[in-house]
C-alpha cells in the first residue's frame, strides 16, 4: 500500500496537462463561467477609459481653492454619460457626478459635502488635496498590458473585467471528458425493481455530479456486468473515447475483479494499486501513451463502496481533474486546521478520512461528524457532508477539542 501522500504525488506526476494548441476552444461572455483561460486576455482600452470622477461634487482648479473658504462660479453641469462643453478657467467650477469626465482645466474634485451652493455660485468650505477624487486615465490598468493570465478558472469578478474590457470571445481550455462505468452483476438502475441481494448503482449518478462539479463532460457508459469479455469491450471503449476513466468495483482481489489485469492486456501502465486510506483502500491508477491523435488517457479503479468511490473522487480524482483541465496552480485538496467537536477514530496503519460538516466559528473552524455508522457502504450520512477530517495513519484518536486536519470539499 501506497501512502496517501506518495498516491497523490504520482497521480499529478503522471497526468498531462491540455496541450495550448490541441486542446483549446472559444467561449463567450455567456459561456464562459468556470471555464478555464488558454490564452493571457489583453485589452485594447485604457482603465479609466478617460480621467474622472470618483464622487459627487465639484471639479475645480485645485490652485483657486487653497485658502478657504472660497466663491467659485458654477459654469456648467456634467452628468455621468455627457460630454464637457467648457473648459474651466480661474475662479470657475463644474457641477459634476460619480463617473463624469473631467472637464478641461479641472484637476481636483470636492465632495459636496464640503460645499455650499447659493444661485450660480459654489463656496468651498475645506481645502482639497491635489488630484483629490480623480480617477485618471489607464490607472488601474494600460491598454496592451496583460489584462487576465491563462491558467485561471474565470468566475463573475474574471468574467466582469472581460465584459468591461470588450473580450466578448476568448480561448478556454475544452473541458475533460470523463468516462464512467460501473461493475457488478448485483446492480441496477434507480428505476428498477430492487431482487434479493441486489443494489441501485448510485455510483453512476454521484460520479457524475462529481465530473460536472469539477468542470468535466461525464460519459456515462453504464452497468457492465461481471464478464470479462464485456468488461474489456467497455474498458477498451471508455480509453478510446475519454481523457479521465473512472470505473467503480472489479479492483479487489475477488473472483470476479479483472480490472488490473484488463488494463495490462490492453496497453496500460498500472502506477498504483492500493494506498493507505479508509475509506479506499482499492485504488488502481493507470495510464496510457498518447494514440494517434495524440490524446492519452488516465485509468482511475475506485472501490465500489460509495462512500469509498467519492472519498477517492475527492482525494485523488479532483487534483488531476485540476491539472488537467489547465489550471496553472493549486490542484491540491485544500485542508484546513480545525477543532473537532467529537472523537474521532484511526485506522491503524491506513489514514482515516471521516466525514462530517465543517463550521466556521469565531477564532477559527470546527468539525462535527456525521452521526451514525462510518462504513464505506453507509451512504445516507455522507449527505450535507462539507469535509472529510484525517486521523492519520498510525495515530489511534483524535479526542473531541482537539485540533484535526479536515479536507474542505
Amino acid at each position: 500500500m501506497l501512502p496517501v501522500q506518495e498516491a497523490e504525488s504520482i497521480i499529478l506526476t503522471v497526468v498531462q496537462p491540455f496541450n495550448k494548441q490541441q486542446d483549446v476552444e472559444t467561449a463567450d461572455l455567456a459561456a464562459g463561467f468556470d471555464r478555464i483561460l488558454a490564452v493571457p486576455a489583453v485589452s485594447q482600452l485604457d482603465f479609466p477609459h478617460w480621467d474622472n470622477s470618483a464622487m459627487d461634487g465639484y471639479a475645480v482648479r485645485c490652485e483657486d481653492v487653497q485658502n478657504c473658504p472660497v466663491a467659485l462660479e458654477v459654469v456648467e453641469e456634467i452628468p455621468a454619460g455627457s460630454q464637457p462643453q467648457k473648459t474651466l478657467q480661474p475662479g470657475q467650477a463644474a457641477r459634476i457626478f460619480t463617473g463624469a469626465l473631467m472637464p478641461k482645466g479641472a484637476d481636483t474634485v470636492v465632495m459636496q459635502e464640503n460645499t455650499e451652493v447659493e444661485g450660480e455660485s459654489v463656496t468651498i468650505l475645506q481645502a482639497p488635496q491635489p488630484q483629490e477624487f480623480v480617477r485618471h486615465r489607464a490607472s488601474f490598468y494600460q491598454a496592451g498590458s496583460p489584462l487576465l493570465p491563462a491558467g485561471i478558472a474565470l468566475g463573475a469578478p474574471e468574467i466582469a473585467v472581460l465584459a468591461a474590457a470588450q473580450c466578448t470571445e476568448f480561448s478556454v481550455y475544452r473541458r475533460p471528458r470523463v468516462a464512467i462505468l460501473t461493475t457488478g452483476d448485483e446492480l441496477v438502475a434507480p428505476d428498477r425493481a430492487l431482487q434479493p441481494g441486489q443494489i441501485v448503482d448510485s455510483n453512476q449518478y454521484a460520479l457524475a455530479a462529481f465530473v460536472r462539479q469539477n468542470g468535466g463532460i461525464p460519459i456515462s457508459l453504464g452497468i457492465i456486468r461481471d464478464r470479462r469479455s464485456d468488461l474489456q469491450k467497455a474498458m477498451a471503449d471508455a480509453i478510446a473515447s475519454a481523457d479521465i476513466v473512472l470505473s467503480t468495483g472489479g479492483v479487489s482481489v475477488g473472483k470476479y475483479d479483472y480490472v488490473e489485469e484488463i488494463l495490462e492486456e490492453l496497453g496500460g501502465n498500472i502506477c498504483i494499486r492500493s494506498v493507505a486510506i479508509k475509506p479506499g483502500k482499492p485504488l488502481t491508477v493507470a495510464t496510457f501513451p498518447p494514440d494517434s491523435n495524440g490524446k492519452s488517457c488516465l485509468y482511475f479503479g475506485i472501490p465500489g463502496n460509495p462512500v469509498s468511490a467519492l472519498v477517492s473522487c475527492w482525494r485523488f480524482v479532483q487534483p488531476a481533474l485540476k491539472k488537467m483541465s489547465g489550471l496553472s496552480e493549486n490542484w491540491q485538496p485544500r485542508f484546513v486546521s480545525a477543532k473537532s467537536r467529537h472523537d474521532l477514530r484511526g485506522a491503524g496503519m491506513r489514514e482515516a478520512y471521516l466525514w462530517g460538516q465543517l463550521h466556521l466559528v469565531e477564532g477559527g473552524c470546527e468539525f462535527a461528524l456525521a452521526g451514525g455508522s462510518h462504513s464505506s457502504g453507509n451512504l445516507i450520512n455522507l449527505a450535507r457532508t462539507t469535509g472529510l477530517a484525517v486521523v492519520p495513519a498510525g495515530q489511534r484518536a483524535i479526542a473531541a477539542g482537539g485540533k484535526v486536519r479536515v479536507l474542505q470539499l
